[in-house]
């Protein structure tokens, strides 16, 4: 009887994981589709606060945190009247929640882009601030996943924004690009998980020619 009750429980069990798993999927595949198809800002801030929620609900998966904060970088790029400040801190905050469960280099690259925003609203004054952070947030990235290949995209950006004077441009840029874009090539995609940039990384390496 005692074993009977044992794997009756282990059977409960399994199966009320697997429904929060598929419940959790299925909540994530819809917001990353809306975050695909967002349009304005007002779309953006609410397919992150959503995300936000799936979060705080789930606990234990990061990948809620990491895209809310996605969301509002992408906003960031967009809306050039939105408070950079305020929208980089509030992805800051994001990337703490989900740094608490797994510190990794996706997170970073979202800190990167946080920082960077926040930089080029007075990038002369700003440098040895935000840009030295953003920088920061690159290196950890890389040295957490030296293959991750959003990480060589944004370091190519940050790169291609820098006057050759300084050490950037787009000769200086290319290669890093090219890196980057056979780091896409050679990814091996795992479901929900981050995969943007391969578009972008193409644009650029054709914009350095």
């Amino acid at each position: 009887m005692k074993h009977l009750l044992i794997a009756a429980f282990a059977l409960l069990f399994g199966t009320m994981v697997k429904a929060q798993s598929e419940k959790f999927t299925t909540a994530m595949q819809k917001q990353l589709a809306l975050l695909d198809s967002a349009k304005t800002t007002q779309d953006l801030q609410a397919v992150a606060n959503t995300f936000e929620r799936i979060g705080d609900a789930e606990k234990t998966q990061w990948l809620p945190y990491y895209y809310a904060g996605l969301a509002l970088t992408t906003a960031g790029w967009r809306d050039q009247a939105l408070d950079k400040d305020a929208n980089s801190e509030k992805v800051k905050t994001l990337c703490v929640k989900a740094e608490a469960i797994e510190k990794n280099a996706e997170i970073c690259s979202i800190r990167n882009m946080a920082a960077t925003q926040q930089m080029m609203v007075d990038p002369q004054s700003r440098w040895m601030s935000y840009g030295q952070e953003a920088g920061k947030a690159l290196q950890e990235g890389i040295q957490l996943d030296p293959n991750n290949p959003r990480l060589y995209y944004l370091q190519g950006m940050s790169v291609f924004g820098t006057p050759p004077a300084f050490g950037g441009g787009k000769d200086k840029a290319k290669p890093i690009f090219e890196k980057a874009l056979e780091l896409y090539k050679a990814e091996k995609t795992k479901p929900l998980y981050p995969h943007w940039g391969q578009q972008q990384t193409e644009q650029m390496i054709e914009k350095c020619k």
